[in-house]
């Protein structure tokens, strides 16, 4: 799964709600023709990006490339089962990308449009966030 080699600091603080921010980067088709848009802001794990990832490898065979523009780098500590309250924050538990409505996921190239938007829609599928399918 994906997660930073090296980070500056191990434990972030958690950033209050973005209710009602739209992405200002990230927001163009730039590498492929087809293109995976997010409609709401989340946070995407690694789990969900490498599950998604792999919906379209298995689609486009050899016919197509794939740029994934997103990587977890924000991340998310969690303590124990039945830990008691104090004793400090909890350990990393695992990686994700803070999503904003309007940023691309995913793009595809060198496939018909009727594969890509059937295999992005399904890759939208695996996402914690609400999807469509764009075109350059």
């Amino acid at each position: 799964m994906l997660a930073p080699k090296k980070v500056k600091h191990r434990k972030w603080h958690k950033i209050a709600g973005t209710s009602g921010v739209k992405a200002s980067r990230l927001t163009d088709v730039s590498f492929g023709t087809y293109g995976l848009k997010s409609t709401e802001s989340c946070w995407v794990t690694a789990r969900q990006i490498e599950a998604a990832r792999r919906v379209l490898v298995r689609y486009i065979r050899k016919g197509g490339k794939i740029w994934t523009r997103i990587f977890p780098d924000k991340p998310v500590s969690m303590k124990g089962s039945e830990v008691p309250m104090g004793k400090g924050k909890g350990a990393v538990d695992h990686y994700v990308f803070s999503v904003l409505p309007g940023m691309i996921l995913f793009e595809m190239f060198g496939i018909p449009e009727k594969q890509a938007r059937e295999a992005l829609i399904m890759a939208g599928h695996k996402l914690s966030v609400k999807t469509k399918f764009v075109k350059k």
